[in-house]
């Protein structure tokens, strides 16, 4: 079984990455940046020559939270490039083989994708267009027998919040861990059925400023 796992480098990527790759799956992990099509196109491409793949966990992703007209336009793009746009064209690159193998793409979006909060209109709107780009990808893969599943964690402790003035409080009922998502992916890819959506909570919501 081979899987491709973006942002597999930490966090929840690396946590997704090593539980799969303790139930015998093969991870395959991308050289090419995730803003690049090119590379990214002819890096998916060579690695389906050789084999087909059974899931794509699109899980990179940026954050920001400022007001909007602070972002500058190279972090603009960046967020929807790594977020909404790298998710869609690996979708692309992949689904052909995905359909062999009658296999599994699975979106990590964010709690923000269900929500409208200050200071995440960016952020938010591209994680609400990976999520709707999720649902809607699963109706019409249905009749193939791809599935689609959309996870929206809420804070979870991870480097996410380096570049932040913020993060979850140091209370373990107020954060989720990569590694709780990681078995919840796992339970996920072994559901007789298919979850299309699944949010993902601590049961406080506590946080702190740095």
């Amino acid at each position: 079984m081979k899987a491709i796992v973006t942002g597999y480098s930490s966090g929840i990527g690396s946590a997704i990455s090593k539980i799969l790759e303790d139930n015998n799956y093969e991870v395959i992990k991308l050289k090419s940046r995730l803003d690049d099509k090119i590379s990214l196109e002819k890096e998916i491409k060579q690695i389906l020559k050789q084999s087909d793949i059974n899931l794509l966990i699109n899980c990179a992703g940026v954050g920001i939270f400022k007001p909007h007209e602070e972002i500058s336009l190279d972090k603009i793009q960046e967020l929807i490039d790594v977020n909404l746009t790298a998710p869609i064209i690996l979708s692309n690159l992949c689904l052909r083989s995905l359909k062999k193998t009658k296999g599994h793409i699975i979106n990590i979006s964010s709690i923000e994708a269900t929500r409208h909060s200050k200071f995440s209109a960016l952020y938010t709107a591209t994680k609400a267009g990976l999520r709707n780009f999720s649902l809607a990808l699963f109706e019409e893969l249905r009749k193939a027998d791809v599935k689609v599943t959309n996870i929206n964690p809420d804070l979870t402790k991870t480097n996410f919040f380096d570049e932040f003035n913020f993060e979850p409080s140091d209370n373990e009922n107020a954060y989720l861990t990569p590694n709780q998502i990681a078995k919840q992916v796992f339970e996920i890819i072994n559901f007789n059925g298919v979850i299309t959506d699944i949010t993902l909570r601590p049961q406080r919501l506590e946080i702190k400023k740095k």
